[in-house]
């Protein structure tokens, strides 16, 4: 038996093209005791893998030219040597990698452990909102930023797979939730999932549309984007406002040196706001607590979501590319 994957080529210089990753094939591994392999039935696309495939220093080991692609997936176990794990088990891991069989080790310890899949849910969910951007929006909002009823929250990128979560989220805390992206057919998705306005990042005045929709200022901003969105929202943060920065992919292709954002300081001194950055990782020991809340409400139909699905294994770089782009509507996946 074989395993199809795909394998960075080279670093991309600016934006990432499809050449950057070239697809192999090779022998599966044999398993030793305590692992399980796994044929891989969906796989994630997420903007953090744009930091995986850069030379600099992360918050993570990157992938190095000739390494399998990093990324979450579910599949099917289909041999085990762990007494835990049956042929037939649905698995997700963060550590599947873009290949078409994994061998896993279900005991390593946090974001690098192998889970069950949620009973009652379709398998792709572990992917979504009952997944890595569902721990995401929860921790972020009842950790870092912790609206209160009537605060004025403002969420960029707000259709994608965490920011539709995000104001669904807050909309239950009682939030006011301001949607900012990028297309008509986005901004009528967050509306309909109950955002109270939609601003749309591409209109010339969008600054003062902001303003509009938030008279008092703002008081949570969950940025998921970086650049002029960012500056604009820091611009109009109320007094003691909580702006959590969870992502950066309208800026990740720029050099560093045109990645300088707002100069704040004044502004933050003036509302004594808080800014943190919110990495999902150091938060994996929440995920039972935020799957119990995340399960009930989609369960009493508090949670909507939706999927943005490519059919075919071949299909990665292109998925990965429409994601980067924003050419997705909600959480990118491709159906292996």
């Amino acid at each position: 038996m074989m395993n199809r994957k795909w394998v960075l080529d080279h670093y991309p210089q600016g934006a990432a093209t499809e050449d950057v990753w070239r697809l192999e094939e090779a022998p599966i591994a044999e398993l030793h005791p305590g692992q399980i392999l796994v044929k891989t039935q969906w796989l994630s696309l997420d903007p953090y893998m744009r930091g995986r495939i850069s030379p600099g220093a992360n918050y993570a080991a990157g992938v190095a030219p000739g390494g399998v692609m990093q990324g979450g997936g579910v599949g099917e176990v289909i041999a085990s040597a762990h007494p835990g794990w049956k042929v037939g088990d649905l698995a997700e891991s963060m550590e599947m990698g873009w290949q078409t069989h994994a061998v896993l080790s279900p005991d390593l310890p946090g974001s690098q452990a192998t889970n069950r899949v949620p009973e009652g849910v379709p398998p792709q969910a572990a992917l979504s909102w009952l997944g890595m951007p569902g721990l995401t929006a929860y921790v972020g909002l009842t950790e870092i930023g912790r609206p209160l009823p009537g605060e004025t929250v403002v969420v960029s990128a707000a259709s994608g797979a965490v920011g539709q979560i995000v104001g669904q989220i807050a909309k239950l805390m009682g939030a006011r939730v301001i949607a900012i992206a990028g297309s008509e057919e986005k901004l009528n998705y967050c509306r309909d999932l109950g955002f109270d306005v939609a601003i749309s990042h591409r209109d010339p005045q969008m600054a003062e549309k902001l303003t509009e929709a938030c008279p008092q200022g703002i008081d949570v901003f969950w940025d998921n984007t970086g650049g002029h969105i960012h500056d604009v929202a820091l611009s109009q943060l109320a007094t003691r406002a909580r702006a959590i920065i969870c992502g950066r992919i309208a800026v990740v292709d720029k050099p560093a040196s045109e990645d300088i954002g707002l100069r704040a300081s004044a502004r933050l001194i003036v509302t004594r706001a808080r800014i943190e950055g919110l990495i999902v990782f150091d938060w994996w020991h929440k995920r039972a607590e935020a799957f119990r809340h995340l399960q009930q409400w989609q369960a009493e139909g508090h949670i909507r979501y939706r999927e943005d699905v490519l059919e075919g294994f071949e299909r990665m770089p292109e998925a990965f590319l429409r994601m980067m782009s924003g050419a997705n509507l909600g959480k990118q996946l491709v159906r292996v």
